[in-house]
């Protein structure tokens, strides 16, 4: 079955927000140690590769990644190809707002090559265009660099835009050999209570393939 993990590797090399936690992986048993198997930890910012922004990640009021339906980060989606020539907040008239028919909308903008190296000059969301976007009924905006904000905003308006209509944001994620086009999405946050985000394992299924996937599922009785 075809499909594209838009999901960068997750390492002591991945590229974090300046003063964030970067990861760490400690190995406390292991094959090589004579042991009889291998256990491990992790110490890491939430906000790490591709993941998922909670609302009380940016609001007073709102709520953690555990009551966030899951409804939001799975089913039809449209990736949008917004490739400026210098890094900005992209607006509407910036892509063909009109030929947008799916919930949920990435946008690859190819400002943020590496995730293991940071660079502080990528594209992030309007919100004017979240605005334009919650008029057609979108639920979930996500971009292929670290934020919907650029990264010395302080008002975060992309973000507090997205509050007030209640969409769903997936940041970090990788688009570089994704076409334009309709998907369907499956990208499930971990349920960590409280939690501000949660690193996601996100994947798109080419909207040919997927009904023959999901006819071939089980149906719920």
């Amino acid at each position: 079955m075809k499909f594209y993990d838009i999901t960068p590797t997750i390492s002591e090399k991945m590229a974090v927000f300046p003063g964030d936690c970067s990861f760490q992986r400690n190995e406390i048993l292991s094959f090589e140690k004579k042991n009889h198997l291998t256990l491990s930890n992790i110490k890491t910012t939430l906000h790490i590769g591709a993941h998922a922004d909670a609302p009380n990640h940016y609001h007073a009021d709102g709520v953690s990644i555990d009551q966030r339906s899951l409804e939001f980060y799975m089913g039809p989606c449209q990736v949008v190809h917004a490739q400026l020539d210098n890094p900005r907040r992209i607006q509407p008239q910036d892509i063909q707002i009109e030929k947008i028919v799916a919930e949920r909308v990435l946008f690859r903008t190819d400002s943020f090559p590496d995730p293991d190296y940071w660079n502080s000059d990528f594209s992030s969301l309007s919100p004017e265009l979240v605005e334009e976007l919650a008029k057609k009924n979108v639920k979930l905006v996500g971009i292929d660099t670290p934020s919907v904000d650029p990264e010395d905003s302080k008002k975060l308006e992309s973000h507090n835009c997205i509050y007030k209509n209640d969409l769903a944001i997936l940041e970090g994620i990788v688009l570089s050999e994704v076409p334009e086009g309709l998907y369907q999405l499956i990208a499930l946050p971990l349920k960590i209570k409280g939690a501000d985000a949660s690193p996601v394992r996100a994947i798109l299924l080419p909207e040919s393939s997927c009904k023959t996937v999901f006819s071939s599922l089980p149906q719920a009785k």
